[in-house]
């Protein structure tokens, strides 16, 4: 497992590179961690809907994206962790990949002392009905690409734009305002040790 620390990216350009390490890749290609943060973006899933966008800030680019799910924000102090894994070679089901990536995010903040728990109903994790981390992949010829997005510190207004996930009654949270206070490079060193603990069981 190769864990890749990026800084800050371009949403679109991060996707046109992992559909590109997705095709070239062949059974002997290493899994890859891509860890960084994105500037100030809405994504769209494949299934969203137009209505879930309440207010267009046209500062921030609305962009189409290939994983599932509805319309997301990223932005700076958010650390997105992507996951470009074999799903065959590791004998994951894609329900159990992303109960996976759930337990590490889950396990993660348990040892920051922040209860979360994930909801059958809602991929994602929560803390006290709050969403604070994100969860999507896509999955071609049984390799994923896409993962999860996890609130640390940052600014927290642009989700008021939107219903988050498609819902309209979702509030988010973020790390800071559990009062952890640790810098998204500390965040993601941690969320890349839990991920190998969890894969590794």
């Amino acid at each position: 497992m190769i864990i890749k620390t990026l800084g800050l990216s371009a949403y679109d350009e991060s996707l046109e590179k992992m559909r590109r390490f997705t095709l070239d890749r062949s059974k002997l290609t290493e899994d890859e961690v891509w860890l960084m943060e994105h500037p100030p973006t809405y994504t769209l899933g494949l299934k969203a809907k137009a209505e879930h966008i309440l207010n267009h800030d046209h500062q921030i680019p609305v962009i189409q994206s290939d994983r599932g799910g509805q319309i997301t924000y990223h932005g700076p102090g958010q650390l997105i962790a992507y996951t470009l894994l074999d799903l065959k070679r590791l004998n994951l089901t894609v329900r159990k990949a992303v109960r996976l990536l759930e337990q590490t995010t889950i396990n993660l903040l348990s040892s920051l002392d922040v209860m979360a728990c994930g909801d059958e109903a809602r991929p994602g994790v929560y803390v006290k009905g709050k969403k604070i981390a994100s969860l999507g992949l896509k999955i071609r010829n049984g390799y994923s690409y896409h993962g999860v997005a996890l609130n640390v510190n940052m600014d927290l207004k642009p989700f008021d734009n939107i219903n988050p996930c498609g819902y309209n009654d979702l509030m988010v949270t973020q790390l800071k305002e559990l009062n952890v206070n640790l810098s998204i490079e500390e965040v993601s060193q941690l969320w890349a040790n839990q991920f190998l603990l969890s894969f590794n069981d």
